[in-house]
This record gives C-alpha cells, sequence and structure tokens, in this order.
C-alpha cells in the first residue's frame, strides 16, 4: 500500500500519526508524510506593509523549520511499523497541494486529522481535512481515535457502498478486525398536519408498509454484504435501523464501539454532481470514531 500522511503538527495530526502506527500494514508498504508551509500573507499597501515584507523570510524559515522537525519526529515515530516511511515539506496552498500530492504519489489511501492548527477550535472537521475528502483520488481516512479493532460498515447497496466493501474484502490490514455491517432504512414520516381526517388511516398504512418493504430491502443488503465479507474470511455480523441515516450510523457506531467507520462518499439517494453526500459529511461531522470515506474508483490514484 501507499499511504499518504498530511501532518501539520497540530494535536489532530497527532492522532493521524498515533493511528498509523499501531496499524499492521503489508510489509511493502510506503507512508510518505507531508507538510505544508503556507505563505505569509501580506497586503500590499498596508500601514505594515514594509515592516512585514522585511519580516517574511525569517517568518517563513522558522515555520519550515518548525515544520520539517514536526515531520521528522513523525517519520520516526511510524518507523515503528513494517512499512518504509518517507517526510517532505512543500510550499503552497495545503489541501491543494495534498491532494496533488495523493496524485502524484499513487496514493491507496490518504491519512488526516479532523482539524489543523488553523481550523476554530469549535469546528468538528477542518476545512483542510473536509477538501481532502472531496478531492482525494483515493479513499480518505480521518483519524479520531488510536487503533482499528472495530469497524462499523455502513452500506446501502450503492457504487460506492460497493467500492468500500471492496476494499474490507481487499485491504489485508482489515484481517482480524470486528466488522459490523449496518444497512439503514430511511422512509419519510407523514405529515401529522393538513390531512384530511379520512384520508389519515390510509396514508399511516401506507407509511408503515413502505417502512416494511425499506427494512426488508435493507435486511437483504446488509446480510448478503456480511454473507461476502464472512466468506473472505472477516470476523462479521450485522444489523439494520431506522430513521435518518447519519444518524443512525453515528448511533450504531457508537453503541458497537466502533473505532472506524467505513462508508461511501455517495449513497443510492445522492446526486451524482455531489462530490460528498449529506449522509458521508454528516457522518464525518458527528462521528466519534475514526471515518473512512471511499469514492468510486477515479483515475490518478489509490486502487481499492
Amino acid at each position: 500500500m501507499r499511504v499518504l500522511l498530511a501532518y501539520d503538527g497540530s494535536a489532530a495530526a497527532g492522532e493521524a500519526v498515533t493511528l498509523a502506527t499501531t496499524v499492521d500494514w503489508p510489509s511493502d508498504s510506503t507512508i510518505r508524510v507531508v507538510g505544508v508551509v503556507e505563505p505569509p500573507l501580506v497586503l500590499p499597501g498596508a500601514p505594515w506593509a514594509g515592516a512585514s515584507l522585511a519580516a517574511v523570510p525569517e517568518v517563513d524559515a522558522q515555520l519550515v523549520a518548525h515544520l520539517e522537525a514536526a515531520v521528522t519526529e513523525a517519520v520516526r515515530r511510524l518507523r515503528a511499523t513494517k512499512a518504509a516511511v518517507e517526510g517532505a515539506v512543500q510550499r503552497g496552498r495545503p489541501a491543494t497541494v495534498l491532494v496533488d500530492e495523493a496524485g502524484t504519489f499513487g496514493a491507496d489511501l490518504v491519512v488526516a486529522g479532523s482539524r489543523g492548527h488553523g481550523e476554530i477550535a469549535t469546528l468538528v472537521l477542518g476545512s483542510v481535512s473536509a477538501e481532502i475528502v472531496d478531492h482525494a483520488p483515493c479513499p480518505v481516512l480521518v483519524a479520531r481515535r488510536p487503533s482499528l479493532e472495530r469497524i462499523l460498515f455502513a452500506t446501502d447497496g450503492s457504487e460506492t457502498s460497493a467500492a468500500a466493501e471492496s476494499i474490507l474484502l481487499a485491504w489485508p490490514l482489515f484481517t482480524g478486525v470486528a466488522i459490523r455491517v449496518l444497512s439503514v432504512a430511511n422512509v419519510v414520516e407523514p405529515w401529522h398536519t393538513g390531512i384530511a381526517p379520512t384520508m389519515y388511516r390510509q396514508v399511516v398504512d401506507a407509511y408503515s408498509k413502505d417502512l416494511e418493504e425499506s427494512k426488508a430491502q435493507h435486511r437483504r443488503i446488509a446480510s448478503e454484504a456480511a454473507e461476502r465479507i464472512a466468506t473472505a474470511g472477516r470476523t462479521v455480523d450485522q444489523r439494520i435501523a431506522t430513521g435518518d441515516a447519519a444518524t443512525a450510523i453515528v448511533a450504531a457506531a457508537d453503541e458497537f464501539g466502533a473505532d472506524l467507520v467505513v462508508l461511501g462518499s455517495r449513497g443510492q439517494t445522492g446526486l451524482t454532481r455531489m462530490v460528498l453526500g449529506s449522509t458521508a459529511r454528516n457522518v464525518l461531522h458527528g462521528s466519534h470514531a475514526s471515518v473512512l470515506i471511499v469514492h468510486p474508483r477515479r483515475g490518478g490514484g489509490g486502487r481499492p
């Protein structure tokens, strides 16, 4: 495997390194740790512009030296794994550089922290990580837990769910990990207002029928996925849930004690023009576990 780890020296990036040190990477794997220095912003014509311009080379050198030291330390920690490890510090807009690097490096996986140094502390997912998830040419793992021992795989039978399942089946790092398959039946509940009294029973009966049909469909989806995963030698069980998909996935992950939630970037109801569907985005923001987002196969990197 070829793994790109986005690193800026922040606590969240440190969580990504910790997770990467506990993963049983295949012996021929390479982990590339990349830090990005964003040039200081100077506004020409501002009263302080002259002083700022004079200070930029010194500030830039300090930023580069600090990040180089942080990347070197991350590389040192990762050498405890079986993977070959390398590090680099580059310049530019962080998300753009990291996405481009993932393509150039031919990454199978990008690992990132949930927030970076430049993010507001209350944000659950930083803007750099969010943009990497949207545009990386391969699956992206947003790290929040220090290990991968229990996985919740959320599937709805879509193309991206199939891509996520193929990774669970193919990647050796998931061997021996307990997997729970979840599929969520979500049928819109009828309004309780604006319905004629004589029609209310019909509406409720129709809703109940649709819900039972949806539950049967998702029970089949979960069962078939679990059977394929078991056939591949993985430890697996299955569940179905009802209601809002993202809410159900986050709750199921908490109940299972999942270290990682795996799901496709878009579901059956996602618009194809959307990079990331609402369910995947809401799980990314709401999950206490790490989250692996899998896109349909793209050119330029990743081999799920």
